[in-house]
């Protein structure tokens, strides 16, 4: 049973014994993606040299979850969501033993590289919508927003250590970083198995076209939530410069994997500081202006970044491209799920997570393109220029979203 204490503060959802195994498994599988991320961008472009392989592997994470979405979203509602997320912690678990296994071997190549990603990339459109659906049924509505600035912080802090651990194990084969990939998913399982809660089911629903897309039907109804979860995709499928990252490590800042560890810890060092802030202190008026203006701090940042010469600069830069980021984060997640019916959290946030997947593994793909026709330093930087633009034209499309006041 949950204990709360009256007052509303950010260490009430602490007192939540089954949001805290939550978070800690969240943190777990965190840690594992984030350490796999570094690893299989060194490696892959150790193998190939190439800015165009890099972004095949983000296009390998993005078309499952996009195959995917709707189906793992209708299971999400339809089937016990803690079942189904630890499932998918030990499946990813095996897929990054096989990677420790096939790197050690010698039988990795590039496809089979990008092969293996894929699959965990489906396992993974199964894994992101699910978790995202547990959280709101663990914690009051009422402190829903301090416990995803949290879980944010919490987030963050795992973003920042997976990466550093991934880069550091790099250095000693690419076989070590992978098997503490396998052993952090099986964590996140054994954790979530431990997880309590009531869940509204929708299996008294038949399966038909009309279930399967209330998720999108939904969202486009609300055009505060169409128009936060769209600028999320546009806005970062444009101005994702992490994809890149191996290439300004090796290329530009000249900083070898243990810095590019730092590279892409580095937005979380921002995130986490601004996570804890807003868990102390959490947004109470002109929401929707707050985040519009975060993703434009957030293109600024981007654009910085591309001319970027110097180590400390780029850090600079990525520190606060990832607090602006966190804020416009925060403030998506809150009304997505605040204002989402239980029974229909796993069809909306798979389709949320589809929006996340796109402007990440899609926009890492994009910028794979575009530094293979213009250069890295021009792509990155038109990047940032779209992104702005982007927010500048959501403000005159979404006028509902520019009006929210509040996230109560």
């Amino acid at each position: 049973m949950s204990i709360f204490p009256k007052a509303n503060t950010s260490l009430s959802v602490l007192y939540n014994r089954e949001l805290t195994f939550f978070l800690l498994a969240r943190v777990s599988n965190i840690v594992a993606y984030q350490i796999l991320s570094v690893a299989v961008g060194w490696q892959i472009y150790a193998l190939t040299g190439s800015a165009f392989s890099l972004g095949l592997i983000g296009l390998a994470q993005f078309l499952p979850l996009f195959l995917l979405t709707l189906i793992a979203g209708q299971a999400a509602d339809r089937y016990n969501r803690r079942v189904i997320t630890y499932i998918c912690q030990f499946l990813q678990g095996v897929g990054g033993l096989a990677l420790a296994l096939g790197t050690f071997s010698g039988w990795v190549s590039e496809g089979k590289l990008i092969g293996i990603i894929f699959l965990l990339g489906a396992v993974r459109a199964f894994d992101r919508p699910t978790m995202q659906a547990l959280m709101p049924a663990l914690v009051p509505a009422e402190i829903f927003p301090q416990a995803v600035a949290v879980a944010s912080s919490l987030t963050q802090a795992a973003t920042i250590i997976g990466p550093a651990m991934g880069g550091l194990l790099y250095i000693y084969g690419a076989s070590f970083a992978y098997l503490l990939v396998s052993v952090l998913f099986i964590l996140a399982g054994i954790l979530v198995v431990f997880l309590g809660f009531r869940q509204t089911s929708a299996k008294s629903q038949p399966v038909s076209m009309s279930s399967l897309f209330a998720g999108i039907h939904f969202i486009r109804s609300n055009q505060a939530v169409l128009g936060a979860i769209s600028l999320d995709l546009f806005a970062v499928l444009l101005g994702g410069a992490t994809a890149m990252l191996p290439i300004y490590a090796k290329e530009i800042l000249s900083i070898g994997p243990a810095g590019l560890g730092m590279l892409r810890s580095a937005p979380a060092v921002g995130a986490v500081v601004m996570s804890a802030y807003l868990a102390h202190r959490p947004l109470k008026r002109r929401v929707g202006k707050v985040m519009f203006y975060a993703v434009i701090v957030f293109g600024f940042a981007t654009m910085v970044f591309a001319l970027s010469t110097s180590f400390w600069i780029s850090l600079a830069a990525l520190i606060i491209l990832g607090a602006a980021d966190v804020i416009s984060v925060v403030i998506r997640s809150s009304l997505v799920q605040l204002k989402t019916p239980d029974e229909m959290r796993g069809r909306v946030s798979a389709v949320n997570s589809m929006f996340i997947g796109t402007s990440n593994q899609l926009g890492e793909f994009e910028s794979g393109i575009t530094a293979a026709w213009f250069g890295v330093v021009p792509a990155v930087f038109l990047g940032g220029i779209g992104t702005i633009c982007v927010v500048l034209a959501w403000m005159k499309l979404f006028p509902e979203l520019v009006q929210v006041d509040s996230l109560e």
